[in-house]
């Protein structure tokens, strides 16, 4: 029973935290409508019509959050081994590279089903091995994951200019330098019936999956026994090294994924556009979700719905588009402040019981 309530308290924890974050963001959010002469309920109303008002508002919202699942387990999984890594939108970047090179090496001559294949190992392996290489800095030579992450997104951004601008230019791509466009039958198609993609379907696999792996299998016990304490995980032999280049290379290649996704259901060919900032909004979606894979499913589809009603608020208020921008950096900000909060409580700390008596020894008879 003191089991199963301490349980009841953690659990209670991870969702009552969160959602007070969420919840005082949009207070903040209130004040920043208000300075700029908007109603925040109305504004607060209109977030809402725009990302799940209608069956078109929701197929936008989940158009975005696609991406986002993705790009948010490559901060999830490394977490899990202790690791902040950051460098999302790199991995993005450079899974979009490896799918858009790979989509035009297979051209048309083999069916499409095997040329989304071969652009999602593409995309799979360019970001599995670039976070991997964030990760073997860490561990042989002991750089800052979140430094060396961070700026290897800028490294990533450049090599995408280099290459639209340069060797893989499509000379008709006059005033926004792209690739060569993939051909029409190798594009990413949506699900029957709506203009949401499959992309869908692959972030909740990878959502899905991710969890199996670590909560129910031996990797991920010792992948969450080495990110709680890592130099016991080394006295008990565990292959720390190997066990962080792995599961980087998985959290690379989710985002990897994810670029991969949006170069074959969205842009068609390799451009600034892919430079989106999914990667970052990858990382507010898994510090919201405590950097479970499952709430990373629900939770981009939130952040979706936010994105998604930018063009609405710029329409019905003339706020500018970037007005969501800042409502999710506060969001982020506000969920970063609250996990200085876990452990602050009392009602959710265990109750320890007071010591049992100790049995007292028998006295000896009176002696009459």
């Amino acid at each position: 029973m003191s089991s199963l309530l301490t349980n009841w308290r953690s659990w209670a924890e991870k969702i009552v935290i969160p959602i007070a974050a969420l919840l005082f963001s949009l207070f903040l959010f209130g004040l920043f409508c208000l300075a700029k002469g908007s109603n925040p309920f109305a504004v607060y109303g209109e977030i809402y019509k725009s990302a799940f008002g209608s069956s078109f508002s929701w197929q936008g919202t989940l158009v975005r959050a696609a991406p986002l699942m993705l790009t948010a387990l490559c901060t999830a999984l490394p977490a899990r081994l202790g690791m902040v890594i950051i460098g999302n939108e790199g991995a993005l970047v450079m899974g979009g590279i490896g799918a858009i090179v790979a989509g035009l090496a297979l051209g048309t001559s083999v069916p499409p089903f095997v040329v989304q294949i071969g652009m999602a190992m593409g995309g799979i392996i360019f970001g599995g091995l670039w976070i991997m290489a964030v990760g073997a800095l860490r561990y042989y030579r002991g750089v800052n994951e979140t430094i060396s992450s961070l700026l290897m997104n800028y490294i990533a951004i450049a090599i995408l200019n280099t290459l639209v601008e340069g060797p893989m230019r499509d000379p008709s791509s006059l005033n926004k330098p792209s690739t060569f466009p993939i051909a029409e039958a190798n594009w990413l198609l949506s699900i029957p019936g709506s203009r949401v993609h499959f992309g869908l379907i692959y972030g909740l696999i990878a959502c899905v999956l991710a969890y199996f792996l670590i909560q129910r299998t031996t990797f991920g016990f010792a992948v969450r026994m080495t990110g709680g304490n890592i130099r016991a995980a080394k006295i008990a032999g565990l292959p720390v090294g190997k066990l962080t280049l792995i599961i980087c290379f998985l959290a690379g290649s989710c985002a990897g994924l994810a670029g991969m996704v949006e170069i074959a259901a969205i842009h068609h060919a390799a451009n600034a556009s892919l430079n989106a900032n999914y990667g970052y909004n990858g990382i507010a979606v898994a510090f919201i979700a405590q950097q479970n894979p499952l709430a990373a499913f629900l939770v981009s589809i939130l952040i979706g719905g936010i994105l998604a009603s930018g063009s609405g608020l710029q329409r019905s208020f003339n706020l500018p588009d970037a007005t969501v921008l800042v409502f999710q950096g506060i969001v982020f900000l506000v969920i970063l402040f609250s996990e200085s909060l876990y452990g602050k409580f009392d009602i959710f700390k265990q109750r320890e019981e007071p010591p049992a008596a100790a049995p007292q020894p028998p006295q000896a008879a009176p002696v009459t």
